[in-house]
């Protein structure tokens, strides 16, 4: 068998709060096993992990590698309203008139995303 991506693994400065944004994001929680201050933090989601480590250089130049997220169950307007009061920044927005397109978003560290249709939306 191949390998399988366990984690996707993402350096911040914080480990647990950032990975408390992304629980709330992916409606899912952090690991029983991990506490503010700790210098690493996962969420377990049905597609994997995110397993945030602190480490002491902060953010510079665009990643390299981001997440895409779809919603299940609202509209992508109505999910990038959400991750806003989470505490998410619109960084560019590619949202087209006839319902297409996406969102370039931020995380509260900078680490840009995206977030796309829901399946409803790209079946219509």
């Amino acid at each position: 068998m191949a390998s399988l991506v366990r984690h996707v693994t993402i350096d911040c400065s914080d480990a647990y709060t950032l990975a408390t944004f992304w629980a709330a994001v992916l409606d899912s929680k952090v690991s029983d096993d991990d506490q503010p201050g700790d210098p690493e933090a996962l969420v377990a989601t049905a597609g994997g992990g995110l397993l945030f480590i602190q480490v002491p250089e902060k953010k510079s130049v665009k990643n390299r590698v981001h997440l895409d997220l779809q919603p299940q169950d609202r509209s992508r307007d109505e999910e990038v309203e959400r991750l806003l009061g989470l505490g998410a920044t619109l960084v560019d927005d590619h949202r087209k008139p006839d319902g297409t397109g996406w969102a370039l978003m931020a995380d509260p560290e900078g680490n840009e995303f995206c977030v796309e249709r829901s399946a409803a939306e790209r079946g219509a």
